[in-house]
């Protein structure tokens, strides 16, 4: 089993994290059997988020009695000092802990620091020293954020979308992570489900030791292909080098990730799923996604009114509204044929 040291939290987990969002999509019995059979397995790393609605509630439902055994980590969205301590309390009450091993500031479009005007870092500073959190982190899909947020000095971990379509400047914040000792938590390791071959993802990710990926899981079968890839081991095969190898070529540069932070559209057009549509056809031939549900969402492209909302709140500066347009003409043409 591949273990990871965060950085200089000192913290050794295993190489495999627990994403927990997905969790929120499923009754309690079924993330309680997830989660615990998750922990079972040996990801002893959780990550959560205050804004995951009940994700927080069914991981202390279900993982409260075994609180040493796993690191656990979640995030506060908030920007101001009174909703930092109100997300914070409410996360350790249905957590059902006393404290939050990594504390994270959720995306945001600025870098907290100590006696700024937010107050919200001085406010995590507080938390620290009253022991309701150990480390600070801070998440981010933008990455002049997250390379200041490293190089500042203040944080311990950094959690920031990773995988092999990574272009060279992620790739390099990665390496400034191992060496500014930083916790690397890698998001989106499967883009957002564009990418599917789990041990692929797993091969290419192993080669930063300092990085660890915290995989979305929602089903027991998800897990247990995880686990199989675990018990594989992380070397790449040929056959996964070559498809790692076509896939940077297909898909590097302008495609849409999936992080929802265009949301939500004045239009009310589904961006995030919308603006990716021709590829997720293309990669994972879907009937669902063909029918009639997805074809009225997919016609309120249409209805863009070019307002550029979507564009000034994407952190990769995609033009989005293009993109909605292509992906719209190529999904007539699949309906057609």
């Amino acid at each position: 089993m591949l273990k990871a040291v965060l950085g200089r939290t000192g913290l050794t987990v295993n190489k495999d994290g627990f994403g927990a969002l997905p969790v929120q999509r499923v009754d309690l019995p079924t993330a309680q059997r997830i989660l615990r059979k998750a922990l079972d397995g040996g990801l002893d790393y959780i990550d959560s988020a205050r804004g995951y609605t009940d994700s927080e509630e069914k991981i202390g439902a279900a993982l409260a009695d075994r609180r040493d055994q796993f690191i656990l980590a979640t995030k506060t969205p908030s920007k101001t000092v009174e909703g930092f301590w109100k997300d914070l309390e409410t996360s350790l009450k249905v957590l059902k802990t006393s404290y939050i091993d990594v504390y994270q500031f959720h995306n945001p479009d600025f870098v907290p620091r100590p006696g700024d005007s937010s107050g919200i870092y001085d406010a995590m500073l507080k938390a620290r020293e009253q022991g309701k959190i150990r480390f600070i982190g801070i998440t981010n899909h933008r990455l002049t954020v997250a390379r200041e947020a490293v190089e500042s000095g203040l944080y311990d971990t950094l959690q920031f979308p990773f995988c092999y379509l990574s272009d060279e400047r992620e790739i390099e914040l990665a390496r400034l992570c191992q060496e500014k000792k930083v916790g690397f938590v890698a998001m989106k390791a499967l883009s957002g489900g564009l990418l599917t071959n789990i041990g692929a993802c797993r091969g290419w990710l192993a080669q930063f030791p300092g990085v660890v990926p915290i995989w979305g899981i929602q089903r027991e079968s998800e897990l247990d292909s995880l686990f199989a890839v675990m018990d594989r081991g992380a070397e790449l095969s040929p056959e996964e080098q070559r498809l790692i190898d076509h896939d940077r070529r297909e898909l590097a540069g302008t495609f849409c990730r999936g992080c929802g932070y265009c949301m939500p559209c004045p239009a009310g057009i589904i961006i995030h799923t919308c603006a990716r549509m021709s590829l997720m056809i293309h990669r994972a031939p879907s009937a669902r996604l063909l029918g009639e549900e997805w074809q009225k969402e997919m016609a309120k492209i249409g209805d863009c009114k070019h307002c550029n909302h979507c564009v000034s709140r994407c952190p990769y500066n995609l033009d989005t509204p293009s993109l909605l347009a292509k992906n719209w003409e190529d999904y007539k043409k699949l309906l057609a044929s």
